[in-house]
């Protein structure tokens, strides 16, 4: 019997179908997607089927999870997902192997990567995203934020104190410095969408330009 390669993230299983339900009522029937830190590939696999007027590109800063992303794209006859890249977003050049990227993206997509990862990851990737993105594109992060004036559910509180645990470099960001990271980077935040399991879906957008 072949070895199954797939990877399991029972959260990416829970949460691909809010997400999914954001994208198709924010994307147009076709375009081209590029997904930062794909993680098991579950959504790359997920959103590429459901989108089959997609190509979807994706990512990861580990090339250990890329057989996983493969196989989760096969089992789901995702034939419009790409073999995957590895991509640091701390790179001024995307991917980090390989020919760089330059036909614009219609889609950036990060799913919960900031709480994982170094401050310093917010920054690149606001600035790769505007480097990358096509002029009327978005880029999608998800995950969980703390928010002014908005009270902090207990269990996020719970998980930004067990990340800070692991490493003094991790934690639930505040979405005011991730918005001024975005600012920074010439994008705004254009949308807000609170999902289950007191994660929020964000879409960003390119500043428009002062007259």
């Amino acid at each position: 019997m072949p070895i199954d390669a797939r990877e399991h993230s029972p959260a990416a299983a829970r949460n691909s179908g809010p997400i999914l339900a954001v994208l198709k009522a924010l994307l147009p029937e076709r375009g081209a997607a590029l997904e930062i830190a794909s993680g098991t590939g579950q959504h790359a696999a997920c959103f590429g089927a459901a989108l089959p007027g997609w190509t979807w590109q994706p990512t990861d800063a580990a090339p250990h999870g890329f057989a996983s992303i493969a196989a989760w794209s096969a089992d789901a006859g995702a034939s419009n997902v790409r073999a995957p890249l590895l991509l640091n977003v701390l790179s001024d050049r995307w991917p980090s192997t390989g020919h760089a990227f330059t036909t614009p993206f219609d889609l950036i997509y990060c799913a919960n990567m900031l709480h994982i990862a170094p401050w310093a990851c917010c920054a690149g990737l606001m600035q790769g995203a505007a480097r990358h993105l096509a002029p009327t594109g978005h880029l999608v992060t998800y995950g969980p934020y703390l928010e002014d004036d908005v009270p902090t559910a207990p269990g996020n509180l719970q998980f930004d104190a067990s990340l800070r645990a692991q490493n003094p470099a991790w934690g639930i960001r505040a979405l005011s410095d991730v918005a001024r990271e975005a600012q920074h980077a010439g994008l705004r935040l254009a949308a807000r969408h609170a999902l289950p399991a007191n994660n929020l879906l964000l879409v960003w957008q390119r500043t428009a330009p002062s007259h």
